[in-house]
């Protein structure tokens, strides 16, 4: 056995380790952050932009910029728990828990930025599709998290849906299609994550 192959067979069983343990980088704080940040957005809209279908500038403004302020948020928890971790497992397990969530968070933008542009008549569809690509991003993703989380991938699936069948026509671009799914979800989540894995007598 060469030196090459000896580090692919280490760098394999690294990613396969990482696979079986659980993620710590989300942590209950900016992830609750998120979900207050979901009601405060959501209020604010209801009072500062009631007709968004004539303003879907400011409409996805709103909540393209709300989304953007809690992933850096969490971007930087995640960077501070990395850099406070000197085991190379935390690493692969950030570098993971990355690249199953990031897609559904691509596919959100790229299809927020085709509907905006090419198809405004059906933006009223976003908060619905949001909620079902952020579920599917924690379906991917759930494994190196706490097993409850699963419910909260069913949450987003579930909202997304009837935000689709219920949030049209006069009921539209509704605040509460944004503040329900991701206000309620979010801070279900960041229960999950203290109670598992941050409270004193929790998992450590």
């Amino acid at each position: 056995m060469d030196l090459h192959e000896a580090l692919a067979q280490i760098s394999e069983i690294r990613q396969q380790v990482a696979r079986t343990e659980t993620f710590r980088g989300y942590r209950a704080a900016p992830v609750a952050f998120s979900g207050g940040l979901a009601w405060i957005a959501a209020v604010f809209q209801a009072i500062y932009l009631p007709s968004p279908a004539g303003d879907l500038h400011a409409y996805l403004g709103l909540w393209v910029g709300a989304a953007l302020l809690s992933m850096v948020v969490t971007g930087l928890y995640m960077f501070v728990h990395c850099w406070r971790s000197r085991l190379a497992l935390t690493r692969s397990n950030t570098a993971l828990a990355l690249s199953q969530f990031l897609p559904c968070v691509v596919a959100g933008g790229l299809l927020t930025a085709v509907f905006y542009f090419h198809a405004s008549d059906a933006v009223w569809m976003m908060p619905g599709l949001w909620s079902i690509l952020f579920g599917l991003g924690v379906f991917a993703s759930w494994r190196l998290l706490p097993k409850s989380t699963f419910w909260v991938g069913v949450h987003y699936l579930v909202a997304g849906v009837l935000c689709l069948i219920l949030a049209q026509g006069e009921h539209a671009f509704s605040p509460w299609a944004m503040a329900l799914p991701f206000g309620v979800g979010q801070l279900v989540a960041a229960g999950i994550l203290y109670w598992t894995l941050e409270r004193p007598h929790g998992e450590k």
